[in-house]
Formats: C-alpha cells, structure tokens, sequence
C-alpha cells in the first residue's frame, strides 16, 4: 500500500515539474514548483526523514514561493523565451536516467523502513524538532522582511534647514 502511496507522490511531482517547464507565464510556474516542493516534503516525510521535510517545506514550499511570487508582482511578466541550449532527447534520457537512480536509491527504503511506529507530523514538529520550527520560521519571517526591505522604495526626507541651505546657494541670474 505504501509503494502506491510513493508512487503516486513521485508521479505527480514529476507531472507539477512538467507543467512548471511548459507553463507560459511565471506565476502558475511558481506555483508548480510550490505543489513539487509539498509533495517531495511528502515523499521525504513518509521515508523518515523528518527535519529534511520541515526544511523542505518551509524553505522550498514556503519562503522561495513568497520571494517568486513577490518578485514577479514587483518586476512583472519577461516575455523573452529563449531557446533551451540542450537538446530535447538529452534531456529526457537524462531526467530518465536521475528517475531511475532515485528509484534506485529509495527502494530499499521503502521494503524496510528503519521507523518502529507512526509518528504524528504535529508531535514530530511541536515536541521533538520544536527549536528547529522556532528557527525556520524566524528564518522565513527575517527573509521577507530583508527582501521587502530591499525591494521598497527609499523616500528621502529633507530637513527644512537642508531646503533654505539650498535655496541660499542658488545665485539668481
């Protein structure tokens, strides 16, 4: 039941890839991105490897989302698309090719799983990795905040000392 399970998870974040790639605009692409991101904290949950999968999700689905999504609003739409420089058969052998290592790789792990239990997602995150949740979400709080930070427009204000210095200055001709 649980090689279905991963099953479906792989496939459906190779689809949400897939579309990110062919999408036409930037922000459903994000978006796409955000959805592989969710199901890979999915898949890397499942296999017990719990603090990859709070990173994952907080940083992945979470801070990289709000800073594409955020510097798309503020930049806008590129409507430059480049032709891709490697070739098409390439590059699906090699999608192919990192598929079936990855296969490779976590199907021992899914025939023997090293968990004695169920663990419930919200004793694993508030109980046993809760200083490792209080970081990430300081993390994801302070980045927002420098990215707005930089992205805002720096009003100068003018002392009214500065403006008659100024207004001294001028030499009338």
């Amino acid at each position: 039941m649980l090689e279905i399970l991963y099953l479906f998870l792989g496939v459906g974040a190779a689809l949400l890839a897939y579309r990110a790639m062919l999408s036409k605009h930037l922000l459903p692409a994000a978006l796409y991105l955000a959805g592989v991101s969710a199901l890979v904290t999915m898949t890397l949950y499942l296999l017990g490897a719990y603090e990859v999968a709070v990173i994952e999700l907080s940083v992945g689905a979470g801070l990289v989302t709000i800073l594409l999504v955020y510097a798309l609003s503020v930049v806008g739409e590129d409507s430059f698309d480049p032709t891709s420089i490697i070739p098409k058969p390439f590059a699906l052998i090699l999608v192919a090719a990192v598929i079936a290592l990855m296969g490779w790789m976590a199907y021992p792990l899914v025939l023997h799983p090293e968990g004695s239990g169920e663990t419930l997602l919200a004793d694993v995150l508030w109980k046993q990795r809760a200083l490792d949740v209080w970081i990430q979400i300081g993390l994801i709080f302070s980045g927002v905040i420098g990215i707005l930070g930089l992205l805002s427009e720096k009003i100068e204000k003018q002392h009214p000392q500065s403006r008659n210095s100024l207004e001294k200055q001028e030499v009338p001709a």
